[in-house]
């Protein structure tokens, strides 16, 4: 199906956060081409009225950067996360640059700043990204394997990119975390090692197993990953080889 773009006005863009270390989030779309079959932002159409499937649709706030200037003028000094219910690097970013332009806004403010992407686009921000006193960069990697990359986030960028984006700003001196959010079937020593060089830390998330997901496991003939013992080890095991790198944050 074809990707449905709509350009949109925002009344906000600078959101008060519930995700603990985060005060405010900032979400310059909505909706994500990265189609993960899991992504517990879906339920972002229950409110934008939206039927098409999760991943078939963008809304682009094409005036983010004007109001998120306005708002930072009455706005309490805090932490700020880019983003919490998108990925503010999709390929859309490519072309509108919103996220760009944000960070150009929020710059003058130097609000600490966290960065969550599955994408490499962030590399092109680097000149902004190290001119923030207090910013890390987060890439989300859930598994080492590219076959089951493909089948849970089948419109994300490879690990392999994702890979060389976390090497890349480590060696710019930008401090960077990885996401292992859902922790997706693996070989927990193998990701560990393409990952720890490249990370100040690392969280980890359990795969929330809703009725989607559970049938693609059990498709793919993976039901020890239901077990909740067999998913603790492999969490134990991503604990033991990250060390005191690695928190695990559900």
């Amino acid at each position: 199906m074809k990707l449905i773009l709509k350009e949109v006005i925002a009344k906000s863009i600078l959101s008060k956060s519930e995700i603990p270390g985060a005060d405010y989030c900032i979400n310059p779309y909505t909706g994500c081409s990265h189609a993960c079959r899991y992504c517990y932002a879906s339920l972002m159409k229950k409110f934008t009225g939206h039927t098409e499937p999760w991943g078939d649709f963008v809304d682009i706030k094409v005036n983010a950067p004007q109001i998120l200037q306005r708002q930072l003028k009455s706005a309490s000094k805090g932490s700020v996360m880019i983003s919490s219910v998108t990925d503010a690097y999709q390929p859309v970013e490519a072309k509108y640059k919103l996220t760009r332009q944000c960070l150009k806004v929020l710059l003058p403010y130097q609000f600490p700043v966290f960065i969550l992407t599955k994408s490499p686009l962030v590399l092109r921000d680097m000149d902004l990204i190290k001119q923030f006193d207090d910013i890390e960069v987060g890439i989300t990697i859930t598994t080492y394997d590219e076959k089951i990359r493909k089948i849970f986030e089948p419109k994300a960028p490879t690990i392999e990119a994702r890979i060389h984006a976390l090497k890349t700003l480590h060696e710019n001196n930008i401090k960077t975390y990885a996401f292992i959010g859902p922790a997706l079937p693996m070989d927990p020593e193998a990701l560990c090692s393409m990952i720890f060089p490249y990370v100040e830390h690392v969280l980890i998330d359990r795969m929330n197993y809703t009725s989607k997901t559970l049938n693609i496991y059990r498709k793919l003939k993976l039901q020890q990953w239901l077990d909740r013992d067999f998913a603790d080890s492999i969490i134990k095991r991503l604990k033991d080889c990250l060390g005191e790198k690695a928190e695990v944050v559900c």
